[in-house]
């Protein structure tokens, strides 16, 4: 495809702005009111590989009298005439890439993560960027296949549109990383459509979840849901060793920020950072081990509890008899007794210490024969018979609440029923 004949300029034209200097190489425009830019580059890495797999390439500025100059500035001073933000933004990836060619060979194979202006983005196919970026790329000796094209993931109303330039820029073996997701207006429908290979979460919610252990799960489960959708999931801005940690934790696939490095003028060599995912990885070694052996040692007692219960009940005891212990727990909330179909028989019979019911919820309090035979701790019960079950923590939707069941099936007169105690979880 050939750009059209309004394009404001060409590769050949944006590369002859760039030329030599101390910081590497320096692009100077006299529609920037003869701004000096240049590159700067942080590094992104995979936790796993225990290394650098690329950089995020960072304009930079400086004034005549090499006063520095906000990037944010800079774009502020065009965002009002599409032309000069689009030469702008062809300007800066001439400029990084001419950089990242530069000091390429000094380095693995990895990605340059290049940031496109939203609207750039949506206009490219009007405005012929595939030519542009190709020529570019031929230039610099740098293959297309080698490039994350960063783009606003809430900055774009037309999720058509959006659609479309996607899928333009994938034509030429881009990858495509959605930013900031996470903040603002984030919408997984926007995941759904567009399949980005990067997703990269807003740093707002690696801090959130850093101050709430609750945030922790649901960034993990957030994780996992983006994973499921063909997704790559990408931290940035993690600047402490809590930050990195729960990301690790949270099985984050890459991650960027002050603490694993800064932007500088230069691309960071392949041992970078392993040192220190190491260490983050004998933390996190040492962490499950000490949780998991807390876990154990707190629910030990139910599980005991429960165990005992299932051996009552296929000897024919009653309910109140076979769970009088599981219910006199500190943390125990009720029991109940499901069929083998996971149907609930008769209502649950709750501790002396069950909470006053919140009567918010009082249309889910009584559970006679409503059926459980999707939860994973009827199913697992089946198939680990006689043996105890725990969940991980999720909210009841018989109490509203955080809760851990416990559940283990035994036989009575020859059916298969399953004893389930749900404990209050405030861990």
């Amino acid at each position: 495809m050939s750009a059209p004949p309004h394009t404001s300029s060409t590769p050949a034209d944006t590369a002859a702005c760039i030329t030599g200097g101390p910081d590497g190489y320096l692009a100077r425009t006299s529609t920037r009111d003869n701004l000096c830019l240049s590159s700067h580059f942080q590094p992104i890495f995979s936790l796993s590989h225990r290394r650098p797999v690329g950089h995020e390439a960072l304009m930079r500025a400086r004034d005549n009298d090499q006063r520095s100059v906000s990037p944010l500035q800079v774009l502020d001073s065009v965002s009002h005439d599409f032309e000069q933000l689009l030469e702008l933004d062809r300007l800066c990836r001439a400029l990084h890439l001419a950089n990242f060619s530069r000091m390429q060979a000094e380095t693995l194979p990895g990605w340059l993560f290049l940031n496109m202006n939203a609207e750039v983005f949506l206009q490219s196919p009007l405005r012929g960027e595939q030519d542009f970026l190709l020529q570019t790329c031929v230039q610099r000796g740098i293959p297309p296949q080698r490039l994350v094209i960063e783009v606003l993931e809430d900055a774009v109303q037309d999720v058509d549109q959006l659609q479309d330039s996607v899928a333009y820029f994938r034509e030429i073996g881009c990858l495509i990383a959605l930013d900031d997701f996470g903040a603002g207006h984030s919408n997984f429908d926007r995941v759904w459509r567009l399949k980005p290979e990067i997703v990269k979460l807003d740093r707002s919610l690696i801090v959130s979840a850093a101050a709430d252990s609750k945030l922790r799960r649901f960034m993990a489960q957030m994780v996992q849901l983006l994973h499921e959708a063909g997704a790559m999931v990408l931290v940035e801005g993690i600047e402490t060793s809590q930050e990195a940690y729960i990301a690790l934790e949270g099985d984050v696939d890459f991650v960027q920020g002050y603490y694993f490095g800064r932007p500088g003028a230069n691309l960071v060599d392949q041992g970078a950072g392993e040192a220190l995912i190491d260490n983050l990885w004998s933390d996190f070694d040492q962490r499950w081990r000490d949780e998991k052996s807390s876990y154990q040692n707190a629910v030990a007692p139910y599980i005991n509890a429960i165990g005992y219960a299932s051996v009552l009940l296929s000897a024919g005891r009653s309910l109140e008899e076979a769970c009088d212990s599981f219910l006199k727990l500190p943390q125990a909330d009720f029991c109940y007794v499901l069929d083998a179909a996971g149907q609930q028989i008769g209502t649950n019979l709750y501790a002396q210490a069950h909470p006053a019911c919140d009567l918010r919820f009082a249309p889910l309090a009584d559970a006679r024969s409503a059926r459980w035979a999707r939860r994973p701790y009827f199913r697992r019960a089946l198939e680990n018979f006689g043996k105890v079950q725990v969940t991980r923590p999720y909210l009841s939707v018989s109490s509203a609440q955080l809760c851990v069941t416990l559940s283990a099936s035994f036989k009575v007169d020859g059916e298969t029923r399953v004893i389930c105690g749900d404990i209050i979880w405030n861990c």
